[in-house]
């Protein structure tokens, strides 16, 4: 999705520099570091992140200054006019590799097992600036390995390069210092603050951030080597802030969910809760594989007809008595196709929103309230017509209803509304997970999880963003879209899509608050980025 321009922001103001001989345009008080990185110039680097304060403890990002004899770091610098700067003399290369060769000192060379390579900065350095054999022939110093520092992290405090970044980012990005720096010189060591753990809602952001392998994820240690994977852009349904993040998956199997690396994105820059990081975990767990007719397991020509029947036989009486409920974690496209069967086919028939209710379970920093990734998406494609599931359970207990159409995974109602819609004519469910409400359906529809569907969803912000499928559907799932599709054409509907794409195209021309959203390029599996190339 393309980014609202922000006009408030004040334009900096563009001074003329030189690096090895070539002018450029830069922001004047800006990051020389940062600036460089962004022009694609090659510079290395461990300490520095564009998200927190600038320490400098690394030195290796070096680069020599016009009229000062000292090497300066880049990170440290301020952008002046006229300033002419040398990036690739052999004395700042030399300098670069001392002081990589610095850090190694007392580095374990265990690449081969160690859990970061493929996507460990210190590796690539090595590879890119020396690749030489070490001259120390001193034993190294030697500290703990395989430290349980909280319940998601381990720390091998051996391949820590002391470039404070997890201790930075508690400190800084959560306010919750619970990483700190022990001892002095060479017996430094990262630990946990006396008495604490490492035991936050954003601990897992150290793991991503850690330049070397020191701190691992406990639920993906030890499963994959990084260049094994692929990774699809997408947006995380753990709640209603949506997230951008990257689906690291392999052979239809996900392995972790990351944000994206040093973007910046606007909603949450490069970071990602704990929580939302684990979400990838219901895609694989506990699904619903095949349509089930009153608890029995059959083919979707049966389920569907049933459906079908149960819609054109309520058709030709009061179109009021059909209900159909919009899902808060179901894509836009989802939504539409339901809003639009509701609205315009089954015209007079009752329009629901089923969701879960606002919770406490956010903060101030990313998790929302709001445990629904597209309520806002929903409510849209609703077009404000759409009840609330209360109104669902009191219109079933006065007996409003003989045809109860759900999409998603969201429709909580009491035991007497359940029981009321168990006894409906038709009580039909597109479903990914066993539920309460998929006990009592008549009919229940396999449906297909965020992480296996081209489509899109809101944010509490009302911001549309693109999901991609990752993976295939599980078993015998279909997209919701699709399903309601076959539906319609079964009941003698004309409601015909063939994608998602051409649904999000009709969406965007009939409802205001997806016109200027963009679908985006498809990428084809072949060309799917190596997951440690995240940069």
């Amino acid at each position: 999705m393309s980014d609202e321009k922000k006009t408030d922001e004040k334009v900096p103001e563009l001074v003329a520099i030189t690096i090895d001989g070539k002018s450029y345009q830069a922001p004047k008080g800006g990051n020389l570091l940062q600036f460089m990185l962004g022009e694609g110039l090659e510079i290395s680097y461990f300490c520095w992140h564009p998200g927190m304060s600038v320490v400098a403890v690394c030195r290796q990002c070096l680069v020599g200054l016009k009229n000062m004899a000292k090497l300066v770091p880049a990170c440290q610098t301020v952008i002046g006019d006229g300033m002419e700067v040398d990036n690739s003399s052999e004395k700042v290369l030399d300098a670069r590799r001392q002081l990589l060769e610095f850090t190694l000192v007392n580095h374990p060379v265990d690449c081969p097992i160690c859990d970061k390579a493929g996507e460990c900065v210190l590796q690539k350095h090595y590879m890119d600036w020396d690749h030489q054999p070490s001259k120390i022939d001193h034993p190294k110093v030697h500290k703990p390995k395989a430290v349980d520092l909280g319940p998601r992290i381990v720390l091998d405090d051996e391949r820590c390069i002391l470039c404070t970044r997890c201790v930075r980012f508690m400190r800084e990005i959560v306010g919750d210092p619970q990483l700190v720096i022990a001892n002095r010189g060479n017996h430094a060591v990262l630990t946990v603050a006396p008495g604490r753990r490492l035991d936050h809602p954003y601990s897992l952001n150290t793991v991503d951030i850690c330049p070397v392998g020191a701190l691992t994820d406990k639920d993906f240690r030890f499963k994959i080597r990084v260049w094994e994977l692929s990774a699809t852009r997408s947006v995380c349904n753990g709640c209603a802030t949506g997230c951008r993040c990257e689906v690291h998956h392999r052979r239809n199997r996900i392995y972790r969910l990351v944000p994206p690396r040093y973007k910046n994105h606007d909603i949450n820059e490069s970071w990602m809760c704990d929580y939302g990081r684990y979400t990838y975990k219901a895609v694989a767990a506990d699904r619903l594989t095949l349509p089930r007719v009153r608890g029995q397991e059959g083919g979707w020509d049966d389920a569907l007809g049933r459906v079908a029947d149960a819609l054109k036989k309520a058709m030709g009486g009061d179109r009021s008595r059909i209900g159909v409920a919009l899902g808060a974690d179901a894509t836009n496209e989802d939504n539409f196709i339901a809003a639009r069967l509701a609205l315009q086919f089954l015209e007079g028939s009752r329009l629901y929103l089923a969701a879960e209710p606002i919770g406490s379970q956010g903060d101030t920093f990313l998790r929302d309230n709001d445990p629904n990734p597209n309520r806002a998406g929903a409510e849209a494609c609703g077009r404000g017509k759409a009840a609330s599931a209360e109104q669902l359970g009191a219109d079933l207990k006065e007996g409003k209803l003989d045809v109860l159409l759900v999409v998603g995974d969201r429709l909580h109602l009491d035991e007497e509304a359940m029981g009321k819609a168990a006894a409906l004519d038709c009580f039909a469910i597109q479903a990914t997970h066993p539920s309460a409400a998929v006990s009592k359906a008549q009919v229940v529809l396999p449906a297909c999880m965020w992480a296996e569907v081209d489509g899109t969803i809101t944010n509490r912000d009302r911001k549309t963003q693109r999901l991609r499928a990752a993976v295939a559907p599980v078993d015998f799932a279909r997209p919701h879209w699709e399903i309601l599709v076959q539906i319609a054409r079964r009941a003698g509907l004309t409601l015909d899509f063939s994608s998602a794409s051409a649904v999000f195209r009709a969406m965007s021309e009939e409802i205001e608050l997806f016109g200027g959203a963009e679908w985006g390029r498809e990428i084809p599996p072949q060309l799917l980025r190596y997951a440690g190339s995240r940069g």
